[in-house]
């Protein structure tokens, strides 16, 4: 089961680093993260439980990235803003998905700057 992402005001958990593979090993299908070469299932179970972790909490904060990235292109301040139909397209999300992002994005940037903690965007 996913954990709630943390709020703004609460310290961030640092999941498993990522580490790069050699672009040789990468390119076996079978081989990822050197999972298979681990034989005792009680280290397999640790390791893939760190990926997991690391790898949503990668995602969570590419989305919150996503946004703020929005919130901003969005803005009717600029003089280049694109509607929330342009970002839908761009990031290959419904319009709806998008003004909930842009909303989302709004919230955080908010965050930023006064400290207050966010909301998820759905």
């Amino acid at each position: 089961m996913a954990e709630p992402t943390p709020r703004r005001h609460e310290p961030r958990l640092r999941p498993a680093p990522l580490l790069f593979e050699p672009t040789q090993v990468a390119d076996d299908p079978e081989h990822f993260f050197d999972l298979e070469s681990i034989d005792d299932p009680r280290a397999l179970l640790a390791r893939s439980t760190e990926l997991a972790l690391a790898f949503r909490a990668a995602a969570d904060r590419a989305v919150e990235f996503q946004a703020m990235a929005a919130a901003q292109l969005a803005d009717p301040r600029r003089f280049d803003r694109l509607t929330t139909a342009d970002i839908a397209e761009r990031a290959e999300w419904t319009e709806d998905y998008a003004k909930k992002m842009v909303e989302f994005g709004r919230d955080l940037l908010r965050g930023a700057e006064g400290g207050v903690g966010h909301a998820d965007p759905v």
